[in-house]
């Protein structure tokens, strides 16, 4: 059984990159395809390990990155992005959540 370190909801920091952002996605192994994984992932991420879909701090950007790219963040303070609506519908002092809408 694969564990993540992090959660859809959750802020991070990218290491490498450094950029703030929030997961909206979690895959337990890659995903992506062997060409992307090729010309984009040049430190060569293990692609058993969990991969990360962001969408990244004040940019329209989303990213996949690999869990070893990321660590949380002090920073908690809300995301600026786009999508962020399309994704999460409430913010708290912690990160981002999604709610089920109840059906009457």
């Amino acid at each position: 059984m694969t564990l993540t370190r992090f959660h859809v909801g959750q802020i991070i920091h990218h290491t490498r990159a450094n950029y703030r952002g929030v997961i909206y996605g979690v895959d337990l192994k890659f995903s992506g395809s062997s060409q992307w994984y090729e010309q984009v992932a040049l430190s060569r991420p293990p692609k058993d390990k969990p991969w990360y879909h962001v969408l990244v701090d004040k940019s329209s950007a989303t990213t996949y990155v690999a869990e070893r790219h990321l660590v949380d963040t002090k920073n908690k303070s809300q995301i600026d992005h786009p999508l962020l609506g399309e994704y999460f519908n409430r913010y708290d002092s912690n990160g981002y959540l999604r709610t089920e809408t109840q059906k009457k």
